[in-house]
């Protein structure tokens, strides 16, 4: 997943489908637009091979941690985030992806 430094990732637990999930889905897309943000996981089956799952996962990539967090913020996705929040139950979280070459052991301290 090259060119993408930073993620915005969602478990949505439960949806209630309706007119505010499909106007925050006819709106999200040009909220991301500005910020280099894409879908790289959005609606996709789980196929669950560990541990109870229940819901959607969603993965939207971004160049850089400071523009996920700028999308955020922004005033275009504030204006439309209670659509999602006010119809889903689940969290979100804004990552930061690993540099290259990264191993396994990288999140290890040196004192272990």
């Amino acid at each position: 997943m090259s060119g993408y430094g930073s993620f915005a990732v969602a478990h949505l637990e439960t949806v209630t489908m309706g007119p505010e999930i499909a106007e925050y889905l006819a709106r999200i897309d040009a909220t991301l637009e500005p910020f280099g943000g894409r879908f790289l996981v959005h609606g996709a089956r789980a196929e669950v091979v560990e541990g109870p799952w229940q819901g959607d996962l969603v993965v939207i990539g971004f160049p850089d941690p400071a523009g996920a967090r700028a999308w955020y913020s922004s005033a275009a996705y504030q204006e439309i985030v209670g659509l999602r929040t006010g119809s889903s139950t689940g969290w979100a979280v804004l990552l930061e992806g690993v540099t290259e070459p990264h191993r396994a052991t990288d999140v290890l301290s040196p004192a272990s």
